[in-house]
């Protein structure tokens, strides 16, 4: 079995990698319709649509172009890739719009840049080639 170490991860925006990122999530859902007849003794469903959304934590770079461009209401092309950009290397490619953008500021902390995307379309699971 396999793990891995979160300085690993790499995200990219169209085609330029974001800078300073200090984590990402990726929620994938299905939506479930139920199929139950009158005969049955126990519900039952079938698989629907499926969707994807997340977030990305950076550290604030008002210097990085990738990040400046990731505001609310922004169509965005990624490439999110846990285990690193090598060769072999899981990754998930999709489309999304950006539904915040949030700076955080503390009196004793790094200022930190939080966005959050909605996926619009597939999300293809893949590897680096």
């Amino acid at each position: 079995m396999a793990t891995h170490h979160g300085k690993e991860g790499v995200i990219i925006a169209g085609s330029d990698v974001i800078g300073e990122v200090s984590g990402f999530s990726l929620d994938t859902t299905a939506d479930v319709v139920e199929d139950t007849s009158l005969s049955d003794t126990a519900k039952t469903y079938i698989a629907g649509r499926t969707g994807f959304s997340g977030s990305v934590d950076m550290h604030y770079d008002e210097t990085d172009a990738a990040q400046a461009a990731l505001l609310a209401g922004t169509t965005i092309s990624f490439t999110l890739l846990p285990e690193g950009n090598t060769t072999g290397d899981e990754s998930f490619v999709g489309s999304g719009i950006v539904t915040s953008m949030a700076v955080a500021v503390a009196l004793d902390g790094v200022v930190t840049r939080t966005v959050a995307f909605q996926g619009s379309g597939a999300l293809t699971i893949g590897t680096v080639s």
